[in-house]
């Protein structure tokens, strides 16, 4: 869990500001809210969720804040989407498919965890809890990656792997007479493969 006394991850701070103030943001597995007040302070519409109560409570004036055990309950936002979906020092695997899915249109993915190595430098060092190499390039299968780093920090000293990267802006669109073909921008036409 975060505790609300630590500052926001570098990494988030640097990606946020890829989003206009005022869009959707999912803070999944928010603790104390390190980031969530973060956030919030500087204009976002921000979603916080977590199985801690306690932790969530001083938090209720500041967003929206679910209690849920998004590990072994229901995902609490099934139908909604998200500008962004920020996740730090957090893995459960069979929630990685739910997190990108949850992203809008364009939608931003800033996930920094614990990598294969940490178990080196402390907790966690179970292999369930450490990223394999490349996994989080994998889960952003389908999505353009702005930034990737896996490799060692130091102060403190730890393993991280860290992504960005963005959903499609739309689905593409099936073409008779060859590969899915993307509107352009504001025309909302398809552009004339014969010239």
């Amino acid at each position: 869990m975060h505790g609300a006394g630590l500052a926001p991850s570098p990494w988030v701070m640097r990606w946020a500001a890829l989003l206009r103030p005022g869009t959707s943001v999912l803070d999944v597995a928010c603790g104390s809210g390190r980031h969530l007040r973060w956030l919030a302070a500087r204009g976002f519409a921000v979603t916080g969720v977590d199985r801690d109560a306690d932790a969530l409570a001083p938090l209720q004036s500041l967003a929206e804040v679910v209690q849920a055990d998004i590990e072994s309950g229901p995902w609490p936002f099934a139908g909604r989407r998200f500008d962004a979906v920020v996740v730090t020092n957090y893995l459960w695997r069979p929630l990685l498919p739910t997190l990108v899915g949850a992203l809008a249109p364009g939608g931003l993915l800033v996930y920094e965890t614990f990598a294969d190595g940490h178990q080196h430098f402390g907790r966690p060092s179970r292999p369930d809890f450490l990223l394999q190499p490349g996994e989080l390039l994998r889960v952003a299968t389908g999505l353009r990656v702005v930034a990737f780093e896996d490799g060692y920090l130091d102060t403190p000293p730890r393993c991280v792997q860290r992504i960005v990267a963005v959903a499609p802006l739309l689905a593409p669109l099936s073409a008779p007479d060859g590969p899915a073909r993307y509107p352009l921008q504001g025309s909302g036409e398809l552009p004339d493969p014969g010239g």
